[in-house]
């Protein structure tokens, strides 16, 4: 073979063989070194047109299942603090509240399901058999026509629920929440500062407050009207009260039944003076004058108004009763130390108290006194609807001391379970300790009311002066 053959063999083997380890080399798919999902392609495949394009497949993330947070339901809590401040007083009335609808959560579609197919037809087909019908044609055209439908507005669903209004001590502001939803809202901005007393009347529409004025000795008293509340509306941010003032150093005010009226006590300077004014007409009559001057009221029904002589240890008091004109006053009971009392709505029983705290109901009807075994003070209590049960603060453990002086005085101060005492059969029921519930706070119960239901008890704690709410239910 000559020199030249060979040296062409070789290149030609050369050749070979690059070409045969080019192939086995090149022709491996590439490392993927990205860390993605994307696959590998080698190096001819990036220039070749005709190679067939490989689609990476979706990256699709599973769904994350989402575990709903287990709710615990709130414990019925039955006694809970109202207020969120030291009040004056309060009433409790019924209110209309809007119902607002629970609207129902869409239902999620299934994967699964087919979209109905909807048919569209473009021909309607007339009867000829009907009166009306139009002839059909050859050629029929399709007349489409929109019927407008007027809809009448639905009134809004509404209910009553029981509320409470109340005033603040410190500013005189009034404020309102309804009972079983506890949402403390402003709804008056007239400043009344030092307020110590207050009633309300006319289904919580009107108010009277008592304070001191700047000599420190004269009691002044302020009766005023609220501004008018619109169902579903806003509370108005300038809410003033409108009213007048009453005459000084009243010592007592009670409310009628109907809260359409008070009766009040003030000293002219020689007898005490009682009157009645209506809230709604401002009418002032005067029903009573005496000698005597230290007098306390109370109203419990539309009928009669009853006067008990103040209370003092060791000095019989008497108690008496009245028409609304001032006539037939009479004595009901009398010669009991410390006589403090609470005549029932329907004017036949006498809740009443003396200077022991023995708590004993009086009936008018057959003159017969019944000790009922608790210690307490009427002024502690309320009367049921059904003028046979009462609801008594009653004391856990009673100091030492002369009562009701030492009560009245602020020297001794009570921690009180909350009682319903049945007057006809005598059985007493203890309802709550609020040591034992609700961080265990001490509570000295006074002004308590029931709503018009009997399923809620309110008082004021004595102490602190703020205000309680109790569910019966």
């Amino acid at each position: 073979m000559s020199k030249r053959n060979f040296i062409l063999l070789m290149i030609v083997l050369i050749i070979a063989i690059i070409a045969v380890f080019g192939f086995f080399y090149f022709s491996k798919p590439a490392t993927n070194t990205t860390g993605s999902n994307t696959p590998g392609t080698n190096f001819f495949a990036q220039f070749n047109p005709f190679a067939s394009k490989t689609t990476p497949p979706t990256t699709t993330t599973p769904p994350t299942t989402v575990t709903p947070p287990v709710v615990t339901p709130a414990a019925n809590v039955k006694l809970k603090k109202v207020s969120s401040m030291p009040i004056a007083g309060y009433t409790v009335f019924s209110k209309q509240r809007l119902i607002v609808p629970v609207t129902p959560t869409p239902a999620i579609p299934s994967t699964n399901s087919t979209p109905a197919t909807t048919t569209s037809t473009t021909n309607a087909t007339v009867s000829t058999s009907s009166p009306q019908a139009t002839p059909t044609t050859s050629t029929s055209k399709t007349t489409s026509s929109t019927k407008k439908t007027t809809t009448k507005p639905t009134a809004p669903l509404t209910e009553f629920a029981p509320a409470l209004r109340y005033v603040a001590r410190a500013t005189g502001n009034i404020y309102e929440t309804f009972a079983d939803v506890i949402a403390e809202g402003q709804y008056t901005t007239t400043v009344i500062p030092q307020v110590y007393d207050a009633y309300f009347g006319n289904s919580g529409n009107s108010v009277v407050m008592r304070y001191l004025q700047s000599d420190g000795k004269t009691i002044e008293t302020f009766m005023g009207t609220l501004p008018k509340e619109y169902l579903g509306a806003d509370t108005i941010v300038n809410n003033a009260l409108t009213g007048s003032l009453l005459p000084n150093n009243i010592k007592s005010i009670s409310v009628s039944p109907d809260s359409s009226s008070i009766f009040y006590l003030f000293n002219n300077g020689t007898n005490m003076i009682g009157t009645t004014l209506n809230f709604l007409t401002n009418k002032k009559v005067q029903i009573f004058s005496s000698p005597f001057t230290e007098w306390t009221s109370w109203w419990p029904n539309n009928q009669d108004i009853t006067l008990t002589t103040k209370p003092a240890n060791g000095i019989p008091g008497y108690v008496y009763e009245m028409n609304q004109s001032g006539n037939n006053f009479n004595q009901i009971l009398g010669n009991i130390n410390g006589l403090t009392t609470l005549t029932s709505p329907d004017g036949k029983l006498l809740l009443y108290g003396d200077d022991s705290l023995n708590l004993s109901v009086y009936n008018t009807a057959t003159n017969t006194s019944t000790i009922l075994g608790v210690k307490t003070l009427p002024e502690k209590c309320v009367w049921g609807n059904t003028s046979t049960v009462v609801y008594c603060a009653v004391p856990r453990l009673i100091p030492n001391t002369q009562y009701p002086d030492g009560w009245y005085q602020g020297e001794v101060s009570f921690s009180d379970e909350i009682w319903k005492i049945d007057t006809t059969t005598g059985n007493t029921t203890m309802l709550v300790d609020p040591l034992t519930v609700s961080g265990g706070e001490a509570i000295d119960g006074i002004k308590l009311q029931l709503d018009s239901s009997g399923n809620y008890l309110f008082f004021v704690n004595k102490k602190d002066s703020f205000l309680w709410e109790f569910n019966l239910n």
